[in-house]
């Protein structure tokens, strides 16, 4: 099958396919029988080949099926070491704009994932963590990052001691028409032996501490909308300061009685009138293998060392992301479809023959220039 999905249109067609269809049907109907409590469905789809087709055609179904379930689709990219072929950067394009825009119209909301730098045809620098060492040019070692970042800011609603519905979470991040939203992460939190979590974010300042994780560019200097953000893996008796009594506080938030407090706190400094939610918990995320070896100067907790770590390797690391929707996006969307307005599509036949018409290219860019508008910095809140 794989070698027939290198368009939008050939994945579409799958699932007009009555045996693939059935086989789809008859497993989700299996798995949703087993649920006590479906709160909804997510899509893990490839953005940049036909499987975005596919991915298209199934929230399709799932919104029909199981209407008022959240369907949250994250999209998945290569990385900047295969933008080199000039036909397969030319279908990336299309077939992410496709991807993008018909998801959208069938999910809660989309998030692309990919350490690429942008989402149109120029390659930009990978994305890069202080403390992690990874071959760009390795699917092992980029799935491994993304799969951190997407254990992260998922795990709100999928802990047995839910905090957050899937619906209310897509709820917080996609209204007016937002249905694009991005991924970006600390890995790992830079959690220093001796240091409270007061300490490491006053260090860290700014309003966008994260490497951004969605081929969107960096959010820097952008309004923000709204933002889910989830820090994991601090020993409890590091949420608050350890300062002795009496001794000057250097910051507000090392007043704060919880870790919980902490983090709202370091939120509203910087993201004031923002509708933020966010999610502090103790369990740090995995890294033992068959995890990629990828991390520098910690130890076998993931805590940053002033020298060589000694012991055992790296199991375990803490994990700061997010979840955000922000007027980047009003820039990274209308690039995208200027990008696609200075294609000549006669060159791309091949691509049109797959199931897409030239109807439905005009419809593309007037949705993309759409959900661009979507992002435009007005009246709403702000940081």
């Amino acid at each position: 099958m794989t070698g027939r999905l290198e368009a939008f249109g050939q994945g579409e067609s799958v699932l007009k396919e009555p045996r693939y269809l059935e086989e789809l049907e008859d497993r989700l109907h299996f798995y949703v029988e087993e649920c006590d409590y479906l709160q909804g469905f997510q899509i893990l789809c490839d953005l940049h080949d036909g499987f975005s087709g596919v991915g298209a055609k199934t929230a399709e179904l799932l919104q029909d099926e199981y209407s008022g379930r959240g369907v949250i689709t994250w999209g998945l990219l290569p990385g900047p070491h295969n933008l080199g072929e000039p036909q397969k950067n030319i279908y990336r394009l299309l077939n992410t704009a496709f991807g993008l825009v018909n998801l959208t119209g069938y999910s809660s909301f989309v998030c692309p994932l990919s350490l690429g730098g942008n989402l149109g045809l120029r390659p930009k620098p990978p994305a890069n963590f202080p403390y992690l060492h990874y071959d760009a040019t390795l699917p092992f070692h980029c799935s491994a990052i993304l799969a951190t970042a997407l254990d992260t800011v998922t795990a709100p609603y999928r802990l047995r001691s839910s905090m957050v519905p899937m619906a209310h979470l897509a709820d917080l991040l996609s209204f007016s028409g937002r249905k694009v939203v991005t991924a970006e992460a600390i890995i790992p939190f830079p959690l220093v032996p001796g240091q409270s979590l007061p300490d490491i974010l006053v260090q860290l300042g700014g309003a966008t501490p994260w490497t951004p994780l969605s081929a969107c560019g960096h959010s820097a200097g952008s309004r923000c909308f709204a933002q889910s953000v989830v820090l994991r893996g601090i020993d409890r008796a590091n949420h608050t300061s350890k300062l002795s009594p009496g001794t000057p506080l250097p910051s507000a938030l090392h007043a704060c009685a919880s870790g919980e407090e902490v983090l709202a706190q370091y939120l509203q400094q910087h993201h004031p009138r923002v509708l933020s939610s966010s999610y502090l918990l103790l369990t740090p995320c995995r890294v033992a293998p068959p995890y990629p070896h990828l991390f520098s100067g910690l130890s076998h907790k993931g805590l940053a060392l002033d020298g060589p770590p000694k012991g055992a390797a790296v199991q375990s690391i803490p994990v700061f992301g997010a979840l955000r929707s922000s007027s980047s996006l009003h820039q990274t969307l209308g690039d995208l479809a200027e990008e696609l307005t200075r294609l000549d599509l006669r060159r791309w036949a091949s691509f049109m023959d797959a199931g897409v018409e030239q109807d439905d290219m005009e419809e593309l860019l007037q949705d993309l220039y759409s959900l661009a508008q979507c992002y435009q910095e007005g009246d709403s809140l702000s940081n």
